[in-house]
């Protein structure tokens, strides 16, 4: 096969050090990714030699629209985009995508497809149901759409809520009254949320009743209207209690349902949330969003992993 070769002009010298990274580190990335081209920089033009040197002008192409639009390109954030690149989409779209600005000052963004799609589903649905692996930001970024829909008042306050049961244990060994003893099964709740609001603003939010963190059980009989409400965990949710959830949406109200099916500690293992895609098939304004070991945004470590355990349920 004939070699191909493109040029790709960059529209200024102050986007070149950001384009190739500190010692062209993010240079020698795209390189080792791609080791059939031969990439050379002259001045402001970058041309590419080989095979799939489409590929590579397009990867460059997004990099410097990310650029333009304000973004600091990394290693993490360039690896995600040759992912991105190589399945024929596009990061220009994926990682400049605004949620909202944390409390310590970042963007909050989508840094995968997989994450996009996600966000993508909250603001256009009723109900989402996100179901993936442990690293992939179900439950963070749920709680930032949240936080998000709050401050635009689309949404009069916040319910966060989860199943008290985790990996066997049971409430009776824990210390203190009701509340004390579900805080520990809803304290990753509370860190999402403190992630997006300053701990004294979150703290205000939660003596007003604006922002509401309770097990599941405390929302039997309730009517919930104009809320946000989010489901963490639901894999641990019986069939009963899915259902009792899903039956107290009210009118105005935004429904985010996260959990992860490989990880189902409920007693019997009877989840409420295997086979329920099948049940609820064919209703408007409910989304199913699949994210994957290719969506994990920990350690890379953590994508390996959950990558390993993917391959073994399928072998």
């Amino acid at each position: 096969m004939p070699s191909t070769s493109v040029i790709v002009h960059v529209p200024g010298n102050h986007l070149m050090a950001g384009l190739l990274g500190t010692r062209d580190e993010l240079l020698r990335m795209v390189e080792d990714a791609f080791p059939t081209c031969d990439v050379l920089v002259r001045g402001n033009e970058i041309t590419i030699a080989g095979e799939q040197a489409p590929m590579v002008a397009r990867l460059f192409e997004e990099m410097i629209v990310l650029l333009q639009r304000g973004q600091v390109l990394d290693a993490p954030s360039l690896r995600r985009s040759i992912d991105m690149v190589r399945a024929d989409e596009r990061p220009s779209e994926v990682l400049a995508t605004d949620v909202m600005r944390s409390a310590r000052g970042r963007m909050v963004r989508p840094k995968t497809s997989g994450q996009k799609r996600y966000i993508d589903a909250i603001r256009n649905n009723i109900v989402t149901f996100g179901i993936g692996p442990a690293g992939t930001g179900k439950s963070w970024l749920a709680v930032a759409m949240a936080v998000q829909a709050l401050q635009s008042k689309e949404v009069d306050r916040i319910i966060l809520t989860r199943p008290a049961v985790e990996a066997g244990e049971r409430l009776g060994f824990l210390p203190g009254d009701l509340m004390a003893k579900v805080d520990p099964y809803l304290r990753p709740l509370y860190d999402a949320l403190y992630d997006m609001v300053e701990p004294e603003g979150a703290q205000r939010l939660l003596e007003r009743g604006t922002v509401e963190v309770a097990p599941l059980a405390f929302m039997r009989g309730r009517t919930l209207n104009g809320s946000f409400i989010i489901l963490d965990e639901a894999q641990n949710t019986t069939p009963e209690q899915m259902k009792m959830f899903l039956t107290r949406i009210g009118f105005g109200s935004k429904v985010v349902i996260t959990g992860d099916t490989t990880q189902v500690d409920v007693q019997g293992g009877r989840s409420g949330l295997l086979g329920l895609e099948s049940v609820l098939e064919g209703i408007d304004g409910l989304e199913w969003v699949r994210l994957t070991a290719g969506d994990v945004v920990r350690h890379r470590i953590v994508q390996d992993i959950v990558q390993a355990y993917e391959n073994a349920q399928k072998a």
